[in-house]
């Protein structure tokens, strides 16, 4: 009898043993993929726990050092606002030229065959990239940072492109600007009066000095009156070609290009220029000026020659609309009658002269 129940004990812990196995199996406790997966999940949880975590604290953080920097600095809060602000929309327009760039590469299309707003983005951000190519440098280096904060607060207007100014910089800069450009509309304006005299057509003649005089007298020029001469600036004595250097540095001026360069130079660029306006000109009036927003108008008239923030928004429509008149009727070989228009139609809108 012990003998039988000796051997009856093994076989017991077998069945024992056996059962538990089997249970734990059913119940997928022993399965090596199992637990290697509830082992992955759970690590994975802890690791999207962890980093939301770390993220609502930094949040947290940042919150209360701008409170700080609000309270206690609040001109230096302005300018940490505007740096940070200032970075998150060139990232934007850099992803948004991006877009453009592979649909131009992608498809075939040139610039002039793009939209309105696509031609403006891209002319823009190449023109702020130039300027703002130096300062994205600088900052990249651990805590240079504080050095662009010191840059932006000592000279904002010359080495910070408008992404990086406040809105009351923004405003008195263009201001600015605009009285720069608007001390050469009258060295313009007798440059033309100048070379008047040499036309041989006395009634080509009689126009354009009759143009120049209303110019002078602060009047402003009629469309029709601009066209009349237009002739005049296709070859001699007035096309881009046959301009003076001198003529050529005063019109630079009215487009924001630097005249510090030779004259074949500064020729060539006020003809890209104004074959690029010339385009801009077409798609806006292919989209419909009515289409735009009130800050686009100004921006428009402001590019074209116009003191914008010192107008209502009615009164740029107005002027804008002139404008496409003109431009409208114009070919590429019109160009210069293009850029001194910049002199004829916005010297005295609505009814004052910019004399400096």
């Amino acid at each position: 009898m012990a003998l039988s129940c000796s051997r009856l004990t093994p076989n017991l812990s077998s069945i024992r043993l056996w059962s538990v196995r089997t249970n734990q199996i059913a119940n997928g406790l022993h399965s090596p993929c199992v637990c290697h997966r509830s082992r992955y999940f759970s690590s994975s949880k802890v690791r999207r726990g962890l980093g939301r975590y770390v993220t609502s604290r930094l949040q947290w953080a940042n919150t209360k050092y701008e409170g700080f920097l609000k309270r206690r600095f609040p001109r230096f809060y302005l300018l940490y606002h505007t740096f940070r602000e200032g970075f998150k929309l060139l990232f934007r327009d850099a992803k948004d030229v991006g877009k453009i760039k592979t649909k131009m590469s992608s498809d075939g299309i040139k610039f002039q065959d793009l939209s309105y707003r696509e031609m403006e983005k891209l002319r823009q951000f190449r023109r702020d990239m130039i300027k703002g190519i130096p300062l994205v440098l600088i900052s990249i280096p651990p805590f240079a940072n504080y050095l662009v904060f010191l840059l932006m607060y000592l000279f904002p207007r010359q080495l910070l492109i408008p992404h990086f100014w406040t809105p009351k910089q923004q405003v008195a800069f263009r201001q600015l600007y605009h009285s720069l450009r608007a001390r050469h509309h009258w060295p313009v304006l007798r440059g033309v009066q100048h070379v008047s005299g040499q036309v041989e057509d006395s009634q080509l003649r009689s126009r354009l000095q009759s143009l120049c005089s209303q110019v002078q007298n602060g009047a402003n020029p009629k469309v029709l009156e601009i066209l009349a001469v237009r002739s005049l600036f296709c070859g001699t004595p007035l096309g881009l070609s046959k301009l003076t250097v001198d003529q050529r540095r005063d019109i630079s001026h009215l487009l924001f290009l630097t005249p510090h360069l030779p004259g074949f130079l500064i020729g060539r660029r006020l003809t890209n220029h104004a074959l690029e306006l010339l385009h801009l000109d077409r798609a806006l009036s292919k989209l419909g000026p009515h289409r735009l927003s009130d800050s686009e108008v100004r921006q428009a008239c402001y590019l074209r020659g116009l003191n914008s923030d010192r107008l209502s928004v009615n009164q740029c429509r107005e002027w804008l609309h002139q404008w496409l008149q003109l431009s409208s009727s114009l070919k590429d070989s019109d160009v210069s009658l293009l850029l001194h228009s910049l002199m004829f139609l916005s010297a005295n809108y609505p009814n004052s002269i910019s004399r400096p």
